[in-house]
């Protein structure tokens, strides 16, 4: 409905009009932008559906299974066996990664001192400081 024009469409009683009266002015479209709060919101809708289908995927697997690593051994049902071998293997892939972009930053920041230095100027003001150099943050 953010896309649809604001009433001044004509009906036709206002077709109408006398000499020297203005017919109905078309009123402009406003659209609304999307918000961050809007984002949340649709993220957590998201984020429970996809609990919600974990949780029946729980429960249709719920058969007890012996697990055995590195000599430890115990039962848990399967679904939760398999949803834990899952969440083992994103953090498997999440650290790493993790590693590699702190790498890169401090990469970053270092061409940035390097780079102010050779033009011989100060750094650039970081996005959290969006004043001009040589200016105080109100």
């Amino acid at each position: 409905m953010a896309s649809e024009p604001v009433r001044g469409t004509p009906s036709s009683a206002d077709d109408a009009t006398g000499p020297g009266e203005r017919g109905p002015v078309a009123l402009p479209t406003h659209r609304i932008r999307r918000t961050r709060t809007g984002g949340i919101w649709v993220a957590a809708a998201l984020f429970a559906l996809i609990l919600l289908l974990l949780l029946i995927f729980i429960l249709e697997n719920g058969q007890r299974v012996s697990i055995s690593y590195f000599g430890a051994h115990g039962h848990l049902p399967l679904g939760v066996a398999l949803l834990l071998a899952a969440v083992i293997g994103v953090l498997l892939v999440v650290l790493p990664g993790t590693g590699r972009i702190i790498q890169l930053r401090v990469a970053a920041r270092r061409h940035q001192r390097l780079d102010a230095q050779t033009v011989g100027t100060a750094p650039t003001a970081s996005p959290r400081d969006p004043s001009p150099p040589g200016q105080t943050p109100p």
